[in-house]
This record gives C-alpha cells, sequence and structure tokens, in this order.
C-alpha cells in the first residue's frame, strides 16, 4: 500500500548500491528552474528503512535539487517493499545511460531470480538490445569497473547470451 507523506530530507537515505550517476547537466539545471518555478511536481518514493528513516527508490536527482534549493523536505510516496521490490522499482523507474543498463539490469536479475519471475525480465532485456550490443555494454561497463574488483562480467555474459539466444 502507497500513502503520500511529508518527510524531512535528512531523514531519506540514498538507495544502497544505486547505481546510476546523478550528473548535474542541462537536464538538471531545467529540473531545478521547474522545481524553483512550480513547486515538485512528482513525488519521490521512498520505503522505510530499520533505523526508522527512509531509503529513497526514485527521485535521487529532484531530491539534489531540492536540497540545493534549500527545501527542508518533499512530499514522498511510502511504501512497503522489499529489498527485491525496491531494487527492481528503481531500476525501472530510472533514465539510465547505456553504460549503466548493464549492471543495473544485473542488479534487477538478481532480484528477479529471488522472486522467481527471471522470464519477464529477459525478455525484456532481450528486446531493449541485440545479444552483442548488451555485450558490448557489459564490457564498456567492466571497462570502468576496472580497479574496483569487481569480476562478474564474462559470467553474465554467458549466462545472458544463453538466456537471450
Amino acid at each position: 500500500m502507497r500513502k503520500l507523506v511529508k518527510l524531512e530530507l535528512w531523514d531519506i537515505v540514498p538507495f544502497k548500491d544505486h547505481p546510476f550517476k546523478v550528473e548535474r547537466d542541462e537536464s538538471f539545471k531545467e529540473l531545478l528552474e521547474s522545481i524553483k518555478d512550480n513547486g515538485l511536481l512528482e513525488p519521490l518514493l521512498v520505503r522505510p528503512t530499520e533505523e526508522g528513516r527512509y531509503e529513497l527508490i526514485s527521485g535521487h536527482r529532484r531530491k539534489l535539487a531540492l536540497e540545493l534549493l534549500g527545501y527542508k523536505e518533499a512530499e514522498c510516496y511510502v511504501e512497503e517493499l522489499t529489498d527485491d521490490e525496491a531494487t527492481i522499482k528503481m531500476v525501472d523507474s530510472n533514465i539510465i545511460l547505456p553504460s549503466e543498463k548493464a549492471f543495473a539490469y544485473k542488479m534487477k536479475l538478481e532480484a528477479i531470480k529471488h522472486q522467481g519471475k527471471k522470464n519477464k525480465l529477459l525478455h525484456k532485456v532481450c528486446r531493449s538490445y541485440q545479444p552483442v550490443e548488451l555485450v558490448k555494454q557489459i564490457m564498456i561497463l567492466e571497462k570502468k569497473l576496472e580497479g574496483h574488483k569487481i569480476n562478474w562480467t564474462n559470467t553474465w555474459i554467458i549466462k545472458i547470451s544463453r538466456w537471450c539466444l
């Protein structure tokens, strides 16, 4: 069940292992102007934490914009979500760069695997990219992660290739 409430921004923590960057590019400047002129049009999506705070699922750019504009609180949808449900919503709600998609879909695949819904996601992943393009995106991501001691790429290339072909 989802409810709309006003929360203090300091009480909202980032999503654990959030794979997307908040770029302060031209579209971010437009978001700042929009919030300055119109206020927050789309509430943030959060879930309660065990510590009594809230974890941000969707709205990292909006939250940063609000903070930069001096806001102390924001309208938020609060939803009770498992870790897997939160991961799936976080991936689905973010507009992401192609280089971030491979890592995000890996997170989502893991979450869906726990829920037994693998086939729906795999069809979406396979429709999003031709297998060769998907492998290219994974390799781009691996290059960006060099030196971070993360080596899941070869295993995932094999798994995704088998699922998509």
